[in-house]
């Protein structure tokens, strides 16, 4: 059972028909006592709201959050926003759909940027940092769901295959800026930049389409996971240099830059200076990339208010070879593998 089109294609005063992922749900009350639901409803283009005015209760054991319904009724606009009138409400099994269609995933391909990885691992000169490196992107559980794990749970780069997808355009970055400027060391700052966000695959879970904070995720953040784990697996590595290791931890811990980011410490040495800029780019890029993808207008126009940014953006729509539409079937193989 397919979609018959997504969220990012729907318009003012059309009636539709048609299969959404219940992102949220929540029971309310009217002023005047009268029981509603409202839901937030996504597929793999993005998310639209709406109120369920009639049965609420009832309808509301049929959406819990991660379920799939098939709902009739109409879109209109609520305050500038598109939403939908809802109508009716059926439960739809997990079974009977493609989870491809919820998912959304990233549009390089996956087997091209894990070789890219790994051949990135292996041209790093210091050898300790690439026994480091190849405990993590070579073989096992942690290389396994880097490879598909989203880097976020919003604003940048969340999407199945997001996190490596993240990773190797700053190892690109890095690689010039290390060869630019002279007091960086590039073996350093390559580790920073492939370990920085490795504790997002600990801190995140990808659950029936829906991306969510782990308990440890949200009681530690990846930050001082990643640092954990960086440790864990130098101390299985014989003789690793101490200093090292504290220099590696230092860019993980520093890596967003501003103790008010959520970093416990800010960046003190060049690698790490040149990480938290390059994270902070490559994040805010992905997140103009994605309103780019948005635009469906030829022109160049503002977008709405920006809030991560703090600002509008005056942005035109990609083309479609920047856009690259086509997903890649190893990514889809896994949605459908491990999701289901």
């Amino acid at each position: 059972m397919r979609k018959i089109k997504y969220i990012d294609s729907l318009q003012e005063g059309e009636r539709i028909e048609d299969i959404f992922l219940v992102k949220s749900s929540r029971l309310a009350e009217t002023r005047a006592g009268k029981a509603y639901l409202l839901l937030d409803l996504t597929d793999k283009s993005g998310e639209i709201g709406g109120p369920v005015w009639d049965n609420a209760e009832e309808i509301a054991e049929i959406c819990r959050t991660g379920c799939f319904i098939r709902l009739k009724g109409q879109v209109q606009s609520y305050r500038d926003k598109l939403q939908l009138r809802i109508e009716d409400v059926a439960a739809v099994a997990k079974e009977d759909i493609s989870l491809t269609d919820f998912v959304p995933a990233t549009n390089l391909d996956l087997e091209e940027m894990s070789r890219q990885i790994q051949k990135t691992v292996a041209s790093v000169d210091n050898s300790w940092v690439r026994k480091l490196l190849n405990r993590f992107f070579k073989k096992g559980d942690i290389w396994e769901k880097f490879q598909t794990a989203p880097a976020a749970k919003g604003i940048h780069h969340a999407y199945a295959g997001g996190l490596m997808e993240h990773c190797l355009s700053m190892a690109k970055v890095a690689d010039m800026l290390a060869a630019h400027y002279p007091g960086v060391d590039r073996s350093i700052l390559l580790a920073g930049v492939l370990l920085h966000d490795i504790g997002k695959i600990m801190e995140l879970k990808e659950q029936v389409g829906l991306v969510d904070y782990t308990s440890p995720g949200r009681l530690k953040g990846h930050l001082v996971m990643g640092s954990e784990m960086v440790a864990q697996e130098a101390a299985k590595i014989n003789d690793f240099p101490e200093e090292l290791l504290l220099q590696i931890q230092h860019l993980i811990l520093s890596h967003h830059g501003r103790l008010e980011f959520g970093s416990p410490a800010v960046p003190m040495t060049p690698e790490a200076f040149v990480l938290s800029f390059i994270d902070d780019l490559d994040s805010k890029m992905n997140l103009i990339e994605q309103l780019r993808r948005k635009r469906k207008d030829k022109g160049v126009q503002w977008t709405e208010y920006q809030r991560s940014l703090e600002r509008f953006l005056f942005l035109g729509p990609l083309d479609e070879q920047e856009a690259g539409q086509e997903k890649n079937d190893a990514v889809q193989q896994h949605i459908q593998k491990t999701l289901f």
